[in-house]
């Protein structure tokens, strides 16, 4: 399918059938693509944690304003991002780099002592606002992913996150919840938005051409 076909297909979907659970291989290459985005300086600063414990998921509702689709679907994706940068969470990635490239361990001190210097002296949260920025491109190569497998996902950020964050015990492991990504299957007889029209504002109005 064509990418942008695949995006007219999708939809933010607001109910799923929970009878329909979605192959891992396709789940697979849904993670790989979060994993393969590109992110500022290569740091990656988040992580995916893939739920699919009912009982867990049905814990997670109530942490979102009784959106039950979170108990439906087949597979939800929480992206955490770190909850700050630190000297060893850029060498780590850094070693890892070299490593992975065959290169020599110092080859990039240069620069990571730049990066270390930049995100070392400024405000915690603003370091977690850019690392929750990052995620978002993970976030979307995703969802590109899942449409072009005709896998629907439903975009999420209107959940209590501390809570979230609590159950999940991500602030043991330096993160913070960002945004969700429900995976399942549409339920094609029940889900009010499916045979709407996609609306977006005017195209003539969205874009504007500097020449």
């Amino acid at each position: 399918m064509e990418l942008l076909d695949a995006f007219r297909w999708r939809y933010a979907t607001k109910k799923y059938d929970s009878r329909k659970k979605i192959d891992q291989t396709l789940v697979d290459k849904i993670l790989e693509a979060a994993w393969i985005a590109p992110t500022s300086s290569g740091l990656q600063p988040f992580e995916v944690f893939v739920i699919t414990n009912q009982e867990l998921k049905e814990k997670i509702v109530s942490e979102t304003n009784a959106q039950e689709l979170v108990a439906q679907c087949s597979h939800l994706l929480v992206f955490a991002a770190w909850d700050n940068y630190t000297a060893e969470r850029i060498d780590k990635i850094y070693a890892h780099i070299t490593a992975g490239r065959e290169q020599a361990s110092d080859r990039y001190n240069a620069y990571t002592d730049r990066l270390k210097n930049k995100y070392l002296n400024r405000p915690t949260e603003l370091n977690f606002e850019h690392a929750a920025r990052q995620s978002y491109i993970a976030f979307s190569f995703a969802m590109a992913e899942a449409a072009s497998l005709r896998v629907d996902c439903t975009p999420m950020e209107g959940f209590l996150n501390e809570e979230l964050d609590k159950l999940l015990q991500l602030p043991e492991k330096g993160l913070k919840s960002v945004t969700m990504l429900p995976l399942g299957y549409r339920d094609e007889k029940n889900d009010w938005l499916l045979h709407l029209k996609k609306v977006r504002h005017p195209f003539e109005d969205f874009i504007t051409i500097i020449e």
